[in-house]
């Protein structure tokens, strides 16, 4: 019997509680205190967020963390399933989750593995002594999945997205965000101390030392790496991160760093690439520099520390716990660990289903969650939302007629992905250990690095799905397309049997929101192949960022907590998909009763189809966050908090207004509305 059974009898529990769940539009904590026109937020949620504790494993209650939970409760059985019949593990993806998963709830194999699983990785870094081997010891680690201090890709040219490019970009640091290593208010200092100690202790448990000293120089390095680095609002710039280089360009560009040695051994046997794409050619400059100067012992513990920070969740308890005392407790609030299933499920699909074997999981779940009626219907609610926008844009009087023609052309080129690919992969070469997790983690890293070299130079796959169906997210790729896996197309954003308006008014919107993204401040530099190229008369790309600009400023006069304001430039793409992806969800609800004959005007549970789309629009939205999760959003996400994604799309819609009957003056409606699309 596997070792993890004694789960089982906490998941049957839970699941029980999951079959009693909410109907998808809960209309029973709709308050009787706050008025629709005042703050639509707390008519709709406030009640239940008085109601609602926050259980110590949790940072955050929403909508969607309570989805997602309930995706992980139906995958944990199918799990538990496999495990126990193994003539089900059908498929390749299967056979690998069973034993991956199986690996990380074996918590006795963990402990006795220790680090042998990533010592080899280590003995490399210990045995650094020449500084010619740097460049392929940091190729060796970006290869393992670990981004020390240059992360890599190998994904479509941005300017040409027909064929596949290598490019490089900033990252490395183990503070939250570049400004981090800054700032001096409290918050940080709480955050910079916790991390020096995490630093310390999982450097410790390693057998390295880790001194004052030690901790002092490895600040003073990530400091050093933080100055090179982007701001996360100007990261959002497509033009400024496209700097195609060949080789010899680069190293003229960052002298200090051996680029041909570190290309051949991150390409693993691959033609060597004659162009690639460096995001930030600074960030390469600085890291050739410091490779060029800092002391080998400093980058010996530097490369330690990213290799156990990235290894840590799937080590024995001793980094397991240092980790989660950093990132759980004092980056997001949390009081305890959340149930050991759901973190496996997270270290192996990661929070936007991207991770090496992802897409094993969404095979599982798509065959037990996910109807042919379900993706039938959510394409029709995408179709009425693309028709939607494109009456907006037809009718928009900023916009000259040529650059219109080039925006009609992109949206009806845009390829909707819904529910789940239609074949899955085969994961060639791949195999698992079922009692080695950290070994499982390294070994998938290692072949998702030669998989993408495979793709070097070859044309793109755009039938290609590039996250896993389980997640509840919705994406805009980067190809013209749209993203709505199977995870996201359940209650309460979606369900079939539901009525258009709760639809519309949830997943709808979310379907208004990712269709915006291509035509967001940064989206709209895209064409309709997905490339990067300057389709916009320059009156029109004035009089667009004039209206960009509105939304930011809007955004950037709201204060969450004290002391803390949203970034209008960091949160600008959302910000303005919210706003634009909500009147057209409600256009394109319009369009379903229309086409169904039902009445505008036609109450159910007393609230008209328009009220609904509105009432469920803020239901998915309904959130409870611990003060750090939330300091730690406003400081480095590009969303805005829960609340603003209601109270500012719907202020500055005269839908809203005009459904609930809202007079001019109210809170909830906007004294200078602001539209971009």
């Amino acid at each position: 019997m596997p070792r993890f059974a004694r789960h089982r009898l906490a998941l049957a529990s839970a699941l029980l509680g999951l079959a009693a769940s909410a109907p998808a539009l809960d209309l029973a904590g709709l308050s009787k205190e706050v008025k629709p026109c005042d703050d639509f937020y707390a008519f709709v949620n406030g009640n239940w967020e008085a109601a609602t504790e926050l259980p110590p494993n949790r940072a955050r209650v929403s909508s969607a963390e309570q989805l997602r939970q309930a995706n992980d409760e139906l995958l944990t059985r199918a799990l538990l399933e496999l495990a126990d019949k193994p003539a089900l593990q059908t498929t390749p993806g299967l056979k690998l989750i069973a034993a991956y998963f199986a690996s990380g709830m074996d918590e006795a194999a963990i402990e006795a593995r220790g680090l042998s699983s990533i010592t080899p990785l280590l003995n490399r870094i210990d045995g650094l002594q020449r500084r010619e081997d740097l460049p392929a010891l940091l190729a060796l680690l970006a290869r393992s999945g670990i981004a020390a201090p240059l992360a890599h890709a190998v994904q479509p040219d941005r300017k040409d997205t027909r064929r596949n490019v290598l490019s490089l970009s900033q990252a490395g640091l183990g503070l939250p965000d570049r400004d981090d290593y800054f700032r001096d208010d409290e918050r940080t200092r709480t955050v910079k101390a916790a991390y020096r100690s995490f630093a310390a202790t999982v450097l410790g448990a390693s057998g390295r030392t880790a001194s004052e000293q030690d901790l002092d120089a490895l600040m003073a390095f990530e400091t050093q790496l933080a100055e090179a680095s982007r701001e996360r609002a100007k990261l959002r710039d497509p033009n400024a991160s496209y700097n195609p280089m060949s080789p010899t360009e680069l190293a003229a560009a960052a002298p200090g760093l051996d680029w041909t040695a570190y290309l051949a051994v991150l390409t693993a046997g691959a033609k060597l690439p004659q162009r690639l794409l460096v995001g930030q050619p600074e960030f390469a400059a600085r890291t050739a520099q410091l490779a060029a100067d800092t002391p080998l012992a400093t980058w010996r513990q530097y490369l330690a520390l990213r290799v156990l920070d990235a290894a840590a969740p799937r080590l024995p308890q001793a980094f397991a716990n240092a980790s989660f005392d950093y990132r759980g407790k004092t980056l997001t609030g949390l009081q305890a660990r959340p149930p050991r299933t759901e973190d496996v499920i997270l270290q192996i699909g990661g929070r936007t289903g991207s991770e090496p074997v992802a897409l094993a999981l969404g095979e599982l779940f798509v065959a037990r969650a996910f109807s042919p009626e379900a993706q039938r219907r959510s394409r029709l609610l995408v179709e009425d939302i693309r028709a939607s926008l494109k009456e907006r844009i037809e009718k928009l009087d900023w916009m000259t007629p040529p650059t219109k023609a080039k925006a009609l052309d992109k949206l009806a080129q845009m390829q909707p992905m819904i529910g789940a690919p239609d074949k899955w992969p085969q994961f060639e070469g791949l195999q698992m250990n079922g009692n080695d997790y950290a070994g499982n983690w390294l070994r998938a890293a290692l072949w998702f690095s030669a998989q993408q070299m495979k793709d070097l130079d070859a044309p793109v796959d755009r039938g290609r799905w590039r996250v896993s169906p389980h997640i509840v997210n919705a994406f805009a790729g980067g190809l013209n397309q749209i993203y709505f896996p199977a995870g996201i197309l359940q209650p309460p954003f979606f369900d079939a049997k539901a009525d258009d308006a709760t639809n519309y008014g949830g997943i709808g919107m979310v379907i208004g929101h990712e269709i915006t993204h291509h035509f967001d401040d940064s989206g709209r530099n895209f064409d309709a192949g997905g490339s990067l190229a300057d389709w916009w008369t320059p009156a029109d790309a004035a009089g667009y960022k004039a209206r960009a600009d509105k939304v930011a400023e809007r955004y950037s006069a709201i204060s969450p907590l004290p002391g803390y304001h949203i970034d209008g430039r960091l949160t600008l793409g959302e910000n303005i998909s919210d706003m634009s992806g909500l009147p057209i969800a409600y256009e394109g609800l319009q369009r379903a009763l229309k086409r169904s004959g039902m009445a505008g005007n036609k109450l159910v549970d007393g609230y008209t189809p328009a009220q609904r789309f509105f009432i469920s629009n803020a239901l998915v939205w309904r959130t409870k966050v611990r003060p750090e999760f939330l300091i730690n959003q406003v400081r480095t996400d590009t969303h805005s908090p829960a609340r603003y994604r209601v109270l500012v799309p719907m202020s500055n819609s005269p839908y809203f207004a005009q459904a609930f009957s809202c007079k001019a003056g109210s809170a909830m409606v906007a004294t200078d509305p602001v539209t971009v699309w």
